[in-house]
């Protein structure tokens, strides 16, 4: 497995910040503008990257305040895992993006740079948006 983390603290209580990780309509929002043909419910989405891939994920658990994990709802080119992490400090809420992806040299070649900048990219959505 390769591993992408992007970490941030944002001014918000941590069940704030659960409430809006917890509903994958949200996450259209966090996403790069890229993104096409987004669809999504609570608890799923499914969308396409340009030039790549269809994915359909799903919200695979909750665990309240603490943590939200998104797997694949259908197979994609690569299996991968998709965690948010959540832990309150005093006034802030310290944030967790990490993405777990299953790449062959080749992939990994060539996916981890846009899988990075998508770790930050969502993170720092989160952040403007919940700011």
């Amino acid at each position: 497995m390769t591993t992408f983390t992007s970490t941030i603290s944002i001014n918000k209580p941590v069940n704030e910040v659960f409430n809006y990780l917890a509903d994958f309509n949200n996450h259209r929002q966090l996403m790069p503008d890229s993104i096409q043909e987004w669809v999504s419910s609570v608890d799923d989405a499914s969308f396409s990257i340009p030039n790549m891939a269809k994915l359909s994920l799903k919200i695979d658990s909750r665990v309240t305040d603490e943590q939200v994990v998104i797997i694949p709802a259908a197979k994609p080119p690569f299996d991968l895992k998709l965690k948010w992490s959540l832990s309150f400090n005093n006034d802030h809420t310290d944030v967790v993006f990490t993405i777990d992806a299953e790449l062959n040299m080749m992939l990994k070649m060539l996916a981890s740079g846009p899988l990075q900048k998508l770790a930050d990219h969502e993170t720092q959505s989160l952040k403007t948006i919940l700011s």
